[in-house]
């Protein structure tokens, strides 16, 4: 029996989403042939190429915001591929050319630079690239580009279409498959041919008896059904199964027959079990009703499957593999200069995991009822290093990202002893939480381990908001741990929360002070605002009278559930405060407004906001008193 593991559109250009990965290795480890195809990538080196460019050209024309586009056409044909293999590293020298800003075709994307000004009249982006850094200043160039191309093919042949959240707005929390459906009924988009194209090379290329489809986010479904719906067309016997992060939060009370015109399987939560059983099921092996946590179609009904067999142990789930996929064809690109933030995006990442799940699991805004967070298991040391070293040996990259909930600190603690004592040099960073077992002894070990940067959760930088979330940490205890990794080298992201229950215009203008003053310290070098969503599996959608809220009924639901909306007394504009927010951030990460009053902002007329409550000093005389 063939099985293929298949990522479908889109998400990420610099890295491959690691579930096949995982899922490959584990199959290949209980004797299965197992393959792997990225077609996400796939589908942007399909679409951002020579040919695909030709095949934008007519429908652009009749574009008037495209003209950019079209005047140039033959700037950006010659230059397309060029700049794909300068940005997959194949061609490092082409730099040279980029960065002189004579080679590129500039189109409204490039007005960002503009925002960039020497007062002293010299180079506006020394501050980020200084005088060599060519390579750098040439792929935020190439970005920039890449980007603008992506704006031609989203009006020219298809509005849904982004790099990270593509069609995401047909699934997310849609109580009715409904829209899906109408737009996979609908006549294909050059984006759908080239999809589909893609598809059944790969079915020919492979041949495989069952294909497992993972789907991380909404922005993966529909391409997801479309990958399904070309397998079904071309050949019904191959098995299609629908798994993944979006399935496991999402479609958990899925009662949808129609999902199963595209997927023979559904399954929930880690895959290693319920894949097992369905295999065993479709070997003859076993029954139907021996299947795990599986929804399945009888006589037009959907139907769960739990026969309740355990997961394995995670020691048990064997080292991922990235054999198959294109290592040497994933794009690092440049978006935001910031040293950072550009962590996402730049560089090719072997993704591992230190531990299942959460080791704290109380935040009231987070999925704690889901197996994702809930059952919290860690492998040990000598067995995480172990896989280290196999998927250096494997793809000949030593970069790690961990992409825990939260790693906990023991766990890395016990890691960087293992990596030290094995004199084992790679370079990680991973998703910890700010908690005072992060001393400055600790963070500097983590470093000498290869660490190199941290993100966690600062929320709604608030005493009152963090202890109604259950978060664990104070804004003082944030500042001194993020001092403790900065002052080892250690870059540090902020995880930024806006539109919490309860919390007023003065919390968030105070939550504000807080994150410049963190800026103003050096404590934390990067973050990222987004607003609180009510998710039904989280202590706030499950006990809402507890946070002050009252939850607004949802429709009947047979497709999507996870997002409720809610109404808040405190009747604040979040929307309008989090634009302010945003733009505050960005400047921050830029070195920029530091000094700024953060009612600036905000701006006047119907935004006039409280003065913050916050001393001036407070994070100073926090890191004095730590």
């Amino acid at each position: 029996m063939r099985v293929l593991s298949v990522i479908p559109p889109m998400t990420q250009l610099n890295t491959p989403y690691p579930s096949t990965a995982y899922l490959t290795g584990f199959l290949r480890s209980r004797g299965f042939s197992a393959q792997q195809e990225d077609l996400a990538l796939a589908l942007v080196l399909r679409l951002f190429s020579r040919a695909g460019l030709a095949a934008l050209r007519a429908p652009a024309a009749s574009h008037p915001d495209l003209d950019f586009f079209s005047t140039q056409y033959a700037r950006y044909a010659a230059t397309v591929d060029g700049v794909i293999a300068f940005l997959q590293g194949r061609d490092p020298s082409l730099a040279f050319r980029i960065a002189g800003r004579n080679f590129l075709p500039e189109g409204p994307r490039f007005a960002a630079l503009d925002e960039y000004v020497d007062p002293d009249g010299g180079d506006p982006l020394a501050w980020a690239f200084g005088a060599l850094g060519i390579q750098d200043r040439a792929r935020h160039f190439a970005t920039l580009f890449l980007n603008d191309l992506a704006d031609v093919l989203r009006i020219a042949v298809d509005p849904r279409f982004e790099f990270v959240r593509y069609a995401e707005s047909l699934a997310q929390s849609q109580a009715s498959i409904e829209p899906l459906a109408r737009a996979l009924a609908a006549p294909l988009t050059l984006v759908d041919t080239c999809l589909r194209e893609l598809t059944l090379a790969t079915i020919a290329r492979h041949q495989p008896s069952v294909v497992l489809v993972t789907a991380p986010f909404p922005g993966n479904v529909y391409g997801a059904f479309r990958i399904a719906q070309t397998i079904k067309q071309h050949d019904p016997t191959i098995v299609t199964v629908l798994g993944g992060g979006f399935v496991n939060t999402e479609l958990r009370e899925l009662a949808e027959p129609r999902v199963f015109d595209y997927f023979d399987y559904v399954t929930l939560d880690d895959g290693e079990r319920p894949l097992l059983a369905l295999l065993d099921h479709l070997q003859g092996r076993r029954a139907q009703d021996r299947l795990v946590r599986t929804f399945v179609r009888n006589a037009g009904q959907v139907r769960y499957i739990d026969c309740g067999e355990p997961d394995l142990p995670f020691d048990e789930t064997g080292t991922p593999t990235w054999d198959g996929l294109p290592l040497d064809r994933y794009l690092s690109v440049l978006d935001m200069l910031n040293p950072m933030h550009r962590l996402w995006s730049d560089g090719r990442w072997n993704k591992l995991t230190v531990a299942h799940g959460c080791y704290w699991k109380k935040c009231s805004f987070c999925d704690t009822s889901l197996d994702y967070i809930a059952r919290f298991e860690a492998a040990s040391a000598a067995t995480l290093v172990d896989r280290i070293e196999a998927v250096v040996a494997e793809t000949g990259q030593s970069g790690f990202h961990f992409v825990d909930e939260a790693a906990p600190p023991k766990a890395l603690a016990t890691l960087a002893g293992e990596l030290l004592k094995r004199n084992r040099a790679i370079s990680w960073w991973g998703n910890i939480r700010f908690e005072k077992s992060f001393t400055p002894d600790l963070c500097q070990r983590l470093a000498d381990s290869g660490c190199i940067a941290v993100s966690g959760g600062l929320e709604v930088a608030s005493d009152r908001l963090l202890k109604l979330m259950q978060k664990g940490v104070s804004v003082a205890q944030v500042a001194r741990v993020t001092q403790a990794f900065s002052d080892a080298g250690i870059l540090v992201h902020a995880y930024l929360m806006y539109g919490f229950p309860t919390q007023t215009v003065q919390d968030t203008v105070d939550a504000l002070e807080y994150v410049r003053q963190l800026f103003a310290a050096g404590c934390i070098q990067s973050g990222y605002f987004h607003r609180f969503a009510c998710s039904v599996h989280a202590p706030v959608g499950q006990n809402p009278e507890a946070y002050g809220v009252t939850l607004q009924p949802l429709p009947p639901t047979a497709f999507a559930k996870n997002d409720v909306r809610f109404t808040d007394p405190s009747g604040v504009d979040h929307a309008a405060l989090g634009v302010a927010l945003n733009k505050a951030l960005y400047n921050y990460m830029h070195g920029l407004g530091l000094d700024e009053d953060v009612r600036h902002w905000f701006g006047s007329g119907k935004l006039r906001v409280p003065k913050p409550r916050v001393p001036r000093h407070f994070i100073e005389r926090a890191l004095a008193a730590g």
